[in-house]
């Protein structure tokens, strides 16, 4: 090791120690033990620090996301323009270094980490995109997609079930730029990690199909960085290197549980001076680190440049292709799409799933960059895009994914895939197992990754399969997650607008969607953009009393509106497709669809009522469920639980009489 590197990595190590130590919080333990191991790395991977989204870069997740001072002290010294500002404000109001890596707010960061074990399932997403687009777009002398995927693990990231999930899957599918550096510190939060994690990883990661490479010591660069070539030598498999490493080397708390989660103090910072032999003031970086970075630096910008002059040839030897390369980034999709007669003229009964698989396909002749598919459920999502094949080791241009029964990890490598850029990326399974996938949704609402969520099999419409697979609860607790965007829709009008919302938006949607046929409407289409709208009022625009619905349910308003009516009572029926996007409506609009003094008002959707409390005031009433299903055929269960037109003309004259 040069003297030069070993000054840098100890700036590292310092600049990470510092900054945890004046926040008095974070984690400084993997930080410095994981020095050498990420200064290698970032030395030797293709990036641009001038450029951090430069698409010919090399990927880097961090997912240990704790360790996130390691990742800031990476950005400060390549020189991405994250401030030694920024460092001191480390975990403050404000400040470009939150307590984990985000993406969208810090620059270089690929994507937001700290729940353990998600980051390497983004990164497994992100080599899956980096396969299939070099499959569509790469010719002869022009590798326009050619970069490695990495990621950086402690030992709490490999006892998460969603990083075995998707490791088997990469390993399944042989994918060779798939790099995981994993820090071996053997410390967790309660102490060694023999307390409870003593299996042999390493032969866990054979078994899945990865290569596996062992570094016995943390601080050998030579030995790390022989490794890293090693893995990327091997196109046909994954590969992950073991380094075991010290956490807090070099400190009095070396390989201690209190280094993991808490500041170092004064006392032991100071005996780390001593221990390197550093005698910089706290928070610098000298110069002739400064100009070390800054050499570096001429290197990465010379691959950039390269990369573009290549980019420059290969859109005037193939300016069709490169035309789709261009038109595959982006976001907005085609009028003509929007347009497309099929969308809006469905007729006769038919499941919204049903109608679901068919406006998928209709998108994916309009939209070549679609990437996705289910949790093993694919006949029953209705999700595959037909003629487009399967995404596997041997066919790197499928546009359909196998996730097996893998809810979590497929969430997580969605996200991956759409952070990676050029995609659509959406996945599938039962609503009911959005608990499975719940963390990673998180996610991508957190990133405003339009991932989208196509959850079938919305209700007790489910059926004979029972409570376990009988959504209840499900939709409120989507509904209450930030900056996702929740569909009901009626029939295959507020389908197809559904997922024109949803591809278009800037955050993920799920689409709840039923097994049961339903019928169409025609007074839905258009109003559904607007989250909820009228589809039927009272012939003087005065109603007695207002209905509303989403999803299957709307079918019984106009059972109930014509009973009510009957009995000299004037109803208006409101769809609610999306509740998040009526909430976004001016005041204006919702005050023509909920007017504040028609107080009595009816909710009818099979599943918890606790969306619906802020649209049916005090006076209003609930047809909702609020306990689980039971196993029966679909119509003996929504009969039994209520679900009938009289029930709901009940609800309203109950709460006409409370209005009163």
């Amino acid at each position: 090791m040069k003297p030069i590197e070993q000054k840098a990595i100890t700036n590292i190590r310092f600049l990470a120690a510092e900054s945890v130590q004046k926040a008095n919080s974070g984690h400084p333990g993997l930080p410095i033990g994981s020095a050498p191991m990420a200064f290698t790395l970032w030395k030797q991977m293709k990036h641009d620090p001038k450029d951090a989204t430069w698409t010919g870069r090399d990927r880097f997740v961090l997912s240990a996301g704790h360790a996130s001072m390691l990742e800031y002290s990476l950005l400060h010294l390549f020189g991405y323009g994250l401030s030694i500002e920024e460092l001191k404000n480390f975990r403050q109001w404000g400040s470009k270094t939150p307590g984990h890596p985000e993406f969208g707010h810090t620059i270089g960061v690929e994507t937001t980490t700290g729940p353990l074990g998600q980051g390497i399932a983004t990164a497994v997403g992100m080599a899956m995109a980096e396969t299939r687009l070099a499959a569509e777009f790469n010719r002869e002398g022009y590798p326009i997609v050619d970069n490695y995927t990495y990621a950086l693990s402690g030992d709490g990231c490999l006892m998460e079930g969603v990083a075995s999930e998707a490791a088997s899957l990469a390993g399944h599918l042989g994918l060779g730029k798939l790099i995981l550096l994993y820090d071996r510190n053997e410390i967790t939060i309660e102490g060694s990690t023999n307390l409870a994690f003593t299996e042999d990883v390493g032969k866990r990661f054979e078994a899945y199909g990865w290569t596996v490479q062992h570094v016995d010591n943390g601080e050998d660069i030579e030995l790390i960085g022989k490794a890293i070539e090693n893995a990327k030598a091997d196109t046909k498999h994954p590969s992950l290197i073991i380094v075991k490493t010290e956490i807090a080397h070099g400190t009095p708390k070396a390989n201690s549980a209190s280094a993991h989660g808490e500041p170092l103090g004064d006392d032991a910072i100071k005996a780390m001076r001593e221990y390197y032999g550093w005698s910089e003031e706290p928070f610098s970086v000298p110069a002739d680190v400064k100009e070390y970075f800054a050499e570096l630096q001429k290197g990465y910008s010379k691959q950039h440049a390269d990369y573009d002059a290549m980019l420059a040839g290969y859109q005037k030897a193939y300016p069709e292709l490169y035309q789709k390369w261009v038109a595959w980034h982006e976001k907005k999709l085609p009028e003509a799409l929007k347009q497309d007669a099929r969308l809006w003229s469905a007729t006769g009964s038919k499941a919204t799933r049903a109608v679901s698989g068919e406006v998928l396909n209709i998108f994916a002749e309009y939209l070549p960059n679609l990437f996705g598919g289910s949790a093993d459920l694919a006949p029953s999502n209705k999700t595959e895009l037909k003629g487009k094949g399967f995404f596997d080791a041997a066919n790197r241009a499928g546009a359909n994914i196998h996730f097996g029964i893998r809810e979590f990890a497929m969430a997580a490598i969605c996200n991956g895939i759409q952070l990676y850029g050029g995609f659509h990326a959406f996945c599938a399974t039962f609503l009911v197992f959005t608990d499975y996938l719940k963390p990673a949704l998180r996610l991508s609402a957190i990133m405003h990754q339009p991932v989208v969520y196509v959850m079938t099999h919305d209700s007790i419409g489910v059926g004979e399969d029972g409570p376990t697979h009988q959504p209840i609860e499900h939709l409120a607790a989507l509904r209450a997650t930030p900056d996702v965007l929740v569909f009901r829709p009626a029939d295959a009008k507020e389908t197809a607008a559904s997922y024109i919302m949803a591809f278009e938006a800037n955050k993920p949607s799920v689409l709840a969607l039923t097994r049961q046929n339903l019928p169409q409407y025609e007074e839905t289409g258009a109003g559904a953009y607007q989250g909820g709208y009228i589809l039927k009022d009272a012939k003087n625009g005065k109603p007695d009393v207002i209905l509303m619905a989403s999803g299957s349910e709307v079918e019984l308003l106009y059972k109930a509106a014509d009973l009510l009516e009957a009995d000299g009572i004037s109803s208006r029926i409101v769809s609610m497709p999306c509740l998040d996007l009526f909430d976004e409506q001016d005041a204006a609009y919702k005050e023509s669809v909920l007017p504040r003094n028609v107080r009595a008002r009816v909710a009818v959707e099979a599943a918890s009522a606790y969306s619906w409390d802020r649209y049916v005031g005090l006076d209003g009433e609930t047809v909702c469920l609020d306990h689980f299903g039971a196993s029966a055929p679909a119509t003996i269960l929504f009969k039994e639980f209520g679900f009938t037109a009289q029930n709901v003309v009940k609800a309203a004259k109950a709460s006409i009489a409370k209005a009163k």
